[in-house]
């Protein structure tokens, strides 16, 4: 069986936007276990066979806690159960408002979300925000799985984009 494996450790902020000895150490420790993560502030994810992975994340959280991690939460998503979204990630029903605001982030960044990478997903999160798609309700949900992540990340990514434009920074 096929794995995901997505958590984020907090808090979320580094000193001078370098992420934190938390998030460093466990990305390390997965990749000690010959692994590929894709890591950021706000979360961290990999894939791979289920026994490999879970006993590597295991390994990674017991770090990331050791190195100042004081919450974890985590997603495991079983790979093999899971079923293709459709080309757009979404319905196809473009009379849809927030499919429609989707369709147009995705023919503005040249693709399907799922398909970005992180830093990526990031940004359509931002452009989706600028556009008011998470004023609509259940937003967070269709998005998430337009992108291929779990609707905590997406509030993750919102919560740091907000705060961002909250502070100037």
């Amino acid at each position: 069986m096929r794995v995901r494996v997505e958590f984020t450790t907090e808090p979320f902020h580094g000193e001078d936007d370098q992420l934190p000895a938390h998030v460093t150490v466990s990305a390390e420790a997965l990749r000690g276990a010959g692994l590929t993560p894709d890591l950021g502030p706000l979360g961290t994810s990999v894939e791979g066979e289920a026994g490999i992975v879970v006993d590597a994340v295991g390994a990674a959280l017991k770090e990331a806690l050791s190195h100042g991690a004081t919450r974890v939460t985590l997603t495991v998503s079983d790979l093999d159960a899971a079923v293709a979204p459709p080309a757009t990630g979404v319905a196809t029903d473009l009379s849809d408002g927030l499919a429609r605001l989707i369709a147009e982030v995705e023919a503005q960044l040249g693709g399907s979300l799922s398909g970005l990478p992180r830093a990526q997903k990031q940004h359509a999160v931002r452009l989706l925000e600028e556009r008011g798609a998470f004023e609509m309700r259940r937003s967070a949900e269709t998005v998430a799985e337009a992108l291929g992540l779990t609707r905590f990340t997406v509030y993750n990514y919102l919560n740091r984009i907000r705060e961002t434009d909250a502070t100037g920074a």
